[in-house]
């Protein structure tokens, strides 16, 4: 699929799922600018190897999500980097695991705003260069927990709700204007983060490899399977072509079939 002209912005995009659809954006001829909170030499050898891989301008732009200011000026420097935003593809996301009456209330503001609010801030931003050139995608990576629930993820999940009904009010704000908004939402996709976590989990429950990730981290997905990220680019990069003009305000689940439980 053919994206070349195209100007992309993803946040949280120096590692796992947002590096993994940059990359895709990338091979298919995007420019792209990629974002976290940090700013090491590292995360900017990432945005030149993009560039050198596949022969497209990239960035790398820190922004600290959890603020509204830091979120929009994000689209800004996008613009000054690669001369646009054209897709804007919401990642950036952290999780937190505690009951509701011992969840920090700080946490919670933390997860609430980087999960959903910087979505608002960075979309606010990016709408009307979408709309002055006819065009745009806007992409939120939800979550299978965006369409149901787990114990002790309050913040997290509500988040992730969030994000699916923000979606679909961009989606009827923007109908007919040649943009469309969709939500992502994946289950267990395999990320170095996950990938860490796997020999914790055959100590805790004294099983192999296999076992453990089928019966313990995969449980709740049928198809017993990690997504990759590359499938999450790859789903990004769909919804981001011709093939998906018609299709906005809706969600993709790409969790193996979690949801469908």
């Amino acid at each position: 699929m053919d994206l070349k002209g195209k100007r992309a912005v993803v946040t949280g995009s120096n590692s796992g799922i947002g590096l993994g659809i940059a990359e895709e954006l990338a091979r298919a001829g995007a420019d792209v600018v990629i974002n976290s909170f940090t700013n090491r030499d590292e995360d900017h050898a990432i945005a030149r190897d993009l560039a050198g891989r596949f022969g497209v301008k990239a960035a790398y732009v820190q922004a600290d999500l959890s603020k509204g200011d830091e979120a929009r000026a994000l689209v800004a420097r996008a613009v000054e980097a690669i001369g646009g935003c054209d897709i804007l593809v919401n990642n950036a996301g952290i999780q937190h695991v505690a009951p509701v009456e011992d969840f920090p209330a700080e946490t919670w503001d933390r997860i609430i705003a980087i999960n959903l609010t910087s979505a608002f801030h960075t979309a606010a931003a990016a709408l009307p260069l979408m709309r002055a050139a006819g065009w745009g995608r806007i992409v939120n990576v939800a979550s299978a927990h965006g369409l149901t629930a787990s114990p002790y993820k309050s913040a997290y999940v509500s988040a992730k709700h969030g994000v699916v009904g923000f979606t679909k009010t961009v989606a009827l704000e923007t109908a007919g204007q040649g943009i469309t908004a969709n939500a992502v939402c994946p289950g267990y996709v395999l990320t170095p983060l996950v990938e860490a976590q796997i020999p914790d989990q055959m100590k805790v429950h004294n099983m192999d490899r296999e076992t453990v990730i089928r019966e313990v981290m995969l449980q709740r997905t049928p198809s017993k399977q990690f997504a990759t990220t590359e499938q999450m680019g790859g789903t990004v990069v769909w919804l981001c072509s011709h093939y998906a003009d018609q299709v906005t305000g809706t969600t993709i689940s790409v969790d193996g079939g979690w949801t469908a439980l």
